[in-house]
């Protein structure tokens, strides 16, 4: 259904390191620059980036959005919180941990990113 996602940041070294760590943890590699500044992550056919807003306004995270990457495992979702709480993300709602309801168990891992983006690391158990 989605082609990429993109999200704005006005300080793009900050957001490339809390990236560069949390998509290792899942697997992945350093985002890559691109000639306009952007940071592109490419990884399980999934593509991330990171830009200054073009318009020149400030950045802002959108109310109410997150967005949520997949993890292998707990482990992995714990991997990705770990390192993205030591490199700038905010840990929060309730710790990593399983969460049920509608009939769904699902591990979630919460955090905010730099620039105040909500984004998720989340296992679906077999």
């Amino acid at each position: 259904m989605f082609s990429h996602v993109m999200l704005g940041a006005d300080d793009i070294d900050a957001s490339k390191k809390f990236y560069d760590a949390c998509f290792k943890a899942l697997g992945g590699r350093e985002g890559q620059i691109d000639p306009k500044g952007r940071v592109i992550y490419i990884h399980n056919g999934g593509i991330f980036l990171l830009t200054k807003p073009i318009d020149g306004q400030p950045a802002s995270c959108g109310n109410g959005s997150t967005i949520g990457f997949a993890a292998d495992s707990p482990e992995m979702a714990d991997a990705w919180h770990k390192a993205g709480s030591e490199n700038g993300g905010t840990e929060i709602e309730d710790p990593p941990g399983m969460r049920e309801g509608a009939g769904m168990k699902l591990y979630l891992a919460y955090l905010r990113d730099p620039a105040g983006n909500k984004v998720c690391a989340m296992h679906r158990p077999g």
